[in-house]
């Protein structure tokens, strides 16, 4: 859901709009961020099959799910370092052998095989739309950018905990989402 003039200029170095707000240029700065570490998931887009290290190593297995951004390093530290977050040593452990005992690292890399479109790329949906923005997600989407991308927004909040892996990180807040977001469908 970043304007296109938006998404271009970040990808070619191109200036970026002068007139955008202070939360847009927030966007910006993470999205800039996030493009300069892209590895994974263009790798995961353009070659899934060769994450076969997912599937021969639980040590690379949890490597990889571990490391492959650097807000959810930062939560999964805070967790290991005795924090409460939300998550627990025991629920990150889970995740990580769910994973290997189901053998389904590389497949789920798949999605993005499979996804087409460009990043952020989300514009004039027209179905009834409820946006969540997480502080530690790759970045906050501004209601200004939802509001483009989105025409029939019914619902949009930002909150104070959870990042790109919120059904896992922080489920009550994502269901009191999901629910505030239906709420107004009903």
């Amino acid at each position: 859901m970043v304007p296109p003039e938006v998404d271009q200029a970040l990808l070619t170095g191109n200036p970026l709009p002068s007139d955008l707000s202070d939360d847009e240029k927030a966007a910006c700065d993470q999205l800039a961020f996030f493009y300069q570490h892209i590895g994974y998931a263009v790798e995961m887009g353009s070659r899934p099959q060769s994450l076969t290290g997912l599937a021969d190593s639980p040590v690379g297995l949890a490597a990889f799910m571990l490391d492959h951004d650097v807000k959810s390093l930062e939560l999964i530290s805070r967790v290991f370092a005795g924090e409460p977050e939300g998550l627990t040593r025991d629920d990150i452990l889970d995740n990580i052998t769910l994973f290997w005992l189901t053998n389904t690292g590389v497949s789920a890399a798949r999605l993005y095989w499979e996804n087409k479109s460009a990043f952020f790329s989300a514009r004039g949906i027209s179905i009834p739309v409820a946006v969540s923005v997480f502080p530690d997600e790759l970045y906050q989407a501004p209601r200004s950018w939802a509001e483009q991308a989105y025409p029939n927004l019914v619902h949009y909040n930002k909150l104070d905990k959870g990042g790109h892996f919120a059904a896992w990180e922080q489920p009550r807040h994502l269901v009191a989402e999901i629910r505030a977001g239906m709420r107004s469908l009903r």
